[in-house]
C-alpha cells in the first residue's frame, strides 16, 4: 500500500512521540512540519530527518499532502481542522476535539460536506489495557455491568510545567486536559452517554508557577479545577467521575473500575496503552490479573491516525473518529453546564459502535 503523505502542524512537546512512532508507520509518510515558531519546526525536522519545513499556509496549499496531523494548542484545534478540511485534506488532531461545541459541530459538518475524514485522539483505547477490559466484559467475566467509577485526582501541572497558564484558562482545567482519556475509555467500554449531572468549582484559586523562567509568577484561574458528577450511560450503567487539580496530597482511589453482577474490573491508566487489567470475582477477596488480548507498549500514540488512514483506503469507519471526539467533548461540557444550570444535562450526540457490546443493566 502506498503511504499517505502527511504534514504535521504544531511542533511542541507531543510532536516528538508522534514522529518517533510514525517513522515506523506502514501507511503514513511524514513529509513536512510546520509551526508558528519556525525555529521549533526546523528543530523537529532536523531531529527526525524531515525534508520540508513549511509555513502553515504553504503546507495547506501543497497538493501532495493528503493528511494533516493537528498538534496545535487546544484553542487552535478547530481553526486548524477547518483550514485543513477546506484545503481538501483529511485531518487528525490531538484532544480535545475542539474547545467549543459549536466549533466541533462545524468541523463535523464540514468533513461530511467535503467527504473527508476527521479523527481525534486519544487513541490509548486501542492498546491492550482498554481492549482487554472490553473483551473481559464482553466475555461475561463481571456479569452484567451496573456501575462505573473514574477518578483523576491531582494537584495541577503548575509545579512542573514551564508554561501552565493555558491549563487554567477557559478551555483548560482537568476535564478538558485529562477528561478525554477517562471518558473515551468509559465510552469505548460501556457505550455512549445519555445524561450527566455534576457540581464544579475552583477550590484552590491561588496558583504559583513552580519551575522554568516564570517560576514564582502567580496564575489566574479562570476555569473549574474540581468537577464531580454522575454519568448515566445509554445501556443503564451509572457512573461516577471526579476530575480535579485540587487534590494536593494525592489519592488512593482507583483510576477506573467497572462493577458488574458477577465481579469488578479494574481498568489500567487510560493515559497509557498498556497496564494490568485486574478482576475480582463475586465472593472472592483476591484480585487476579486478566490475560491481555495482545501486548502493547506504554506509549504508542499514532495508532489512531494509522487506523484512520487504513479506514480511508477501505472506506470504513475510523476508530478514533471525530464523532467519538465530539461525543466526549459534549460530555465534558455537560459537567460544567449541569453545575451552572442546576439540572441534568441530556446529551444530544450519540455513537454507534458495533464493537462495544452494550448490555442493559439489570
Amino acid at each position: 500500500m502506498k503511504k499517505m503523505k502527511t504534514g504535521i502542524i504544531g511542533c511542541g512537546n507531543i510532536s516528538s512521540i508522534y514522529l518517533t512512532n510514525l517513522k515506523k508507520s506502514p501507511v503514513i509518510e511524514v513529509v513536512a512540519v510546520a509551526d508558528l515558531i519556525m525555529e521549533r519546526a526546523e528543530a523537529r525536522a532536523t531531529e527526525f530527518s524531515i525534508e520540508n519545513v513549511y509555513t502553515v499556509d504553504e503546507m495547506l496549499n501543497n497538493e501532495e499532502i493528503e493528511l494533516i496531523l493537528n498538534l496545535t494548542v487546544p484553542g487552535s484545534h478547530a481553526l486548524t481542522n477547518i483550514a485543513a478540511l477546506q484545503a481538501g485534506k483529511h485531518v487528525y488532531g490531538e484532544k480535545p476535539f475542539t474547545v467549543s461545541l459549536e466549533d466541533g459541530r462545524k468541523v463535523l459538518e464540514l468533513a461530511e460536506e467535503k467527504g473527508l475524514y476527521v479523527g481525534c485522539s486519544p487513541d490509548t483505547f486501542m492498546g491492550s489495557g482498554i481492549q482487554t477490559s472490553i473483551h473481559a466484559i464482553a466475555s461475561g467475566l463481571i456479569g452484567t455491568p451496573v456501575s462505573a467509577t473514574a477518578f483523576f485526582m491531582g494537584d495541577g501541572p503548575e509545579s512542573w510545567h514551564p508554561d501552565p497558564e493555558f491549563f487554567y484558562a477557559s478551555g483548560g482545567g482537568p476535564m478538558l486536559d485529562m477528561g478525554p482519556y477517562y471518558l473515551t475509555a468509559l465510552v469505548k467500554i460501556l457505550g455512549p452517554i445519555r445524561r450527566i449531572s455534576a457540581s464544579t468549582g475552583i477550590q484552590i484559586p491561588d496558583r504559583v508557577i513552580g519551575s522554568g523562567p516564570k517560576q514564582g509568577q502567580k496564575l489566574q484561574v479562570q476555569t473549574p479545577t474540581h468537577l464531580a458528577g454522575t454519568i448515566d450511560f445509554e445501556n443503564g450503567v451509572i457512573g461516577t467521575m471526579i476530575a480535579s487539580f485540587d487534590i494536593r496530597a494525592g489519592s488512593n482511589l482507583p483510576l477506573i473500575e467497572i462493577h458488574g453482577t458477577a465481579g469488578t474490573l479494574q481498568v489500567p491508566d487510560p493515559n497509557f496503552f498498556n497496564g494490568d487489567v485486574k478482576l475480582r470475582k463475586h465472593g472472592s477477596e483476591e484480585w487476579e490479573i486478566v490475560q491481555p488480548v495482545f501486548t502493547s507498549e506504554q506509549n504508542e500514540r499514532g495508532l489512531g491516525i494509522n487506523q484512520m488512514v487504513e479506514a480511508i483506503r477501505n472506506q470504513a469507519p475510523a476508530e478514533a473518529s471525530g464523532q467519538l471526539g465530539y461525543h466526549v467533548l459534549e460530555a465534558m461540557h455537560a459537567f460544567e453546564r449541569s453545575s451552572l444550570e442546576g439540572r441534568h444535562v441530556i446529551l444530544e450526540s450519540t455513537l454507534h459502535d458495533p464493537k462495544v457490546e452494550q448490555v442493559v443493566a439489570e
